[in-house]
């Protein structure tokens, strides 16, 4: 029996050691495939959410024009010539010829009026506009704006707007020049205040190839789009320009380019984890730490020292019947305090939720967790981009 347990209990020990030795390899290896599984997180959404059709956009139009119909609150014609040359220039084409001088007209105002064109947009097709002062008005509630063209960049006429604004502000002023306002009413908006008098040309039914622009350039989300357009329809069909733009192979019939456009954009993609970056706005204090930010091995200790300086002058009295003057007496008080310290530790790969998490629990305001995130980068440990905003 002793020589049976001799030879069995170093077996049992190595066995042991095997085991044990196996368990922590395994832990290791899962260490290592959580962190390369967060380092290759996918998120699925569809092309259309991810890119855009080149070609198929927005053009921007503006005009000038008059707001007319206001309660007192237009411009004030003696500090804005403009308004008045605007309406007698407007007069003289409905036959009318104004008398010389400078009326005050307070019930016209001058206005920039501005509208966004959608792609493939036809003539009668109405579309939104915004009507913004430009002079001095204080108000646009109630008003009406006359027939106004709207021009593009290349300065021809894609849209007449005309109506009535609708303004969400408004404002409040007495005879002793109080006044209280409320949001922003010098402007405002029409719904379907303009109608569309002109086309403005694509090139989404011309070429061989449909051109895929992504809203965010990036390697890995452009290959993955390829090769999802080509599992669909057939390889060769996505071919990729760069990181930022996907050439695909459309059909040339224009009804056919419309339903393959329509599949196309349709298509779930698995959109490449985003980069690793901390965006910090200087001028709210709001810090946003993406998901991908890790931090290395690094011990952080955060504290932070308050001096405070109080002026109490002390006034002193000369005794009755005395010679003295009555003067103050200067008399400063300094405290200085200085809050605990606590150190909190960063292991290997830390993740995002680990990092809030630390943060928290020393009580760190945005500032601190500022000079925080700039400490770790200066040491190395930051393994993302700090940008300032």
């Amino acid at each position: 029996m002793r020589r049976v347990a001799g030879r069995v209990l170093p077996g049992l020990m190595a066995a042991i050691g095997l085991l044990l030795g196996g368990i922590a390899g395994a832990q290791a290896q899962t260490a290592i495939q959580q962190q390369a599984a967060m380092q290759e997180r996918t998120y699925t959404e569809r092309v259309k959410d991810v890119a855009s059709v080149f070609g198929v956009r927005e053009n921007q139009l503006v005009g000038y024009g008059l707001v007319v119909g206001l309660d007192g609150t237009g411009d004030q014609t003696t500090q804005t010539p403009f308004t008045i040359q605007s309406l007698n220039n407007m007069l003289g084409q409905l036959g009318l010829t104004p008398e010389a001088g400078n009326p005050q007209l307070r019930n016209v105002a001058a206005v920039m009026v501005t509208a966004e064109l959608p792609p493939f947009s036809k003539p009668g097709q109405r579309i939104d506009v915004t009507v913004s002062s430009m002079g001095n008005a204080t108000s646009l509630r109630g008003g009406t704006l006359l027939m106004t063209p709207l021009k593009g960049a290349d300065g021809e006429t894609y849209s007449i707007a005309q109506g009535n604004l609708v303004v969400g502000g408004f404002g409040a002023e007495g005879q002793d020049g109080s006044r209280i306002t409320v949001n922003v009413p010098s402007v405002g908006r029409i719904p379907n205040g303009a109608t569309v008098e002109r086309e403005v040309p694509t090139a989404f039914a011309q070429g061989e190839y449909v051109t895929l622009n992504l809203n965010r350039p990036d390697f890995t989300t452009a290959n993955r789009l390829v090769e999802t357009v080509n599992d669909t329809f057939g390889p060769g069909v996505a071919q990729a320009m760069d990181g930022s733009s996907v050439r695909v192979r459309a059909p040339q019939n224009p009804d056919q380019r419309v339903g393959f456009v329509a599949e196309l954009e349709n298509l779930p993609i698995e959109r490449g984890a985003p980069p690793a970056r901390v965006i910090v706005n200087s001028r709210t204090g709001t810090v946003v730490i993406g998901s991908s930010v890790q931090v290395t091995p690094a011990a952080v200790s955060h504290g932070s020292l308050t001096v405070t300086i109080t002026e109490a002058p002390q006034v002193v009295q000369p005794l009755p019947f005395a010679e003295g003057e009555t003067v103050v007496q200067p008399q400063t008080d300094i405290a200085i305090e200085q809050e605990d310290s606590t150190m909190f530790l960063f292991d290997p790969g830390t993740s995002l939720d680990e990092i809030v998490r630390a943060v928290n629990n020393v009580g760190a305001a945005p500032g601190d967790l500022v000079a925080i995130l700039e400490a770790l980068r200066e040491a190395g440990a930051l393994r993302a981009e700090l940008v300032v905003i």
